[in-house]
């Protein structure tokens, strides 16, 4: 029942019907390719002159009007082409033009003395911050001070399923009067 419903929707076109539908299609693939061919003419000798030296200092509209016109010439034949056209085709999309442009050649010695010069200037700067700063170590980088707060996790339980086995420990121990300025705080 189903499948006598779909039939009458969706009817199973005859051979003449398929050739019906077919036919402009053709028609109209055969008019695109006559359409190709009028539009393939040769371009100009002195269009494509000397492109790889003028080819950056085109305006970009002249670029595109001259890569559409050798995209639809190359569509054609290519035993058709001039050599010139050929030519002119490989260096629009593989000459050294755009972002594939060697780089200069004294690009990299620059390169690494700005690296260089900048690398010299954070060390002097981090070399003056040192001479500058308080040369006692922080009173928490202590041995004394990482024990306890070693005890002090152990007593809170900061890790409930292993339980704290305790790695803060790492430094030296500190002057004798390191705490003095916590207890006289409280």
């Amino acid at each position: 029942m189903l499948r006598s419903s779909v039939v009458r929707a969706f009817p199973i076109p005859s051979s003449a019907t398929r050739q019906a539908i077919r036919a402009p299609r053709i028609a109209s693939a055969v008019c695109f390719q006559q359409q190709q061919a009028r539009q393939a003419h040769a371009i100009s000798n002195p269009t494509l002159a000397n492109i790889e030296k003028r080819w950056e200092d085109m305006p970009p509209q002249e670029q595109a009007d001259l890569w559409m016109s050798l995209r639809d010439r190359m569509k054609t034949d290519w035993k058709e082409m001039t050599m010139q056209e050929k030519k002119a085709a490989y260096y629009i999309a593989f000459g050294p033009h755009g972002p594939r442009r060697p780089s200069p050649p004294d690009e990299g010695r620059r390169v690494f003395f700005i690296s260089a010069s900048l690398i010299a200037a954070s060390l002097l700067v981090f070399s003056i911050i040192r001479m500058f700063a308080n040369p006692q170590r922080p009173r928490t980088m202590t041995k004394e001070w990482q024990e306890a707060s070693e005890e002090f996790l152990k007593k809170q339980g900061s890790e409930p399923i292993t339980g704290y086995k305790g790695m803060l420990v790492q430094s030296k121990p500190g002057p004798k009067d390191q705490f003095k300025d916590d207890e006289d705080d409280e």
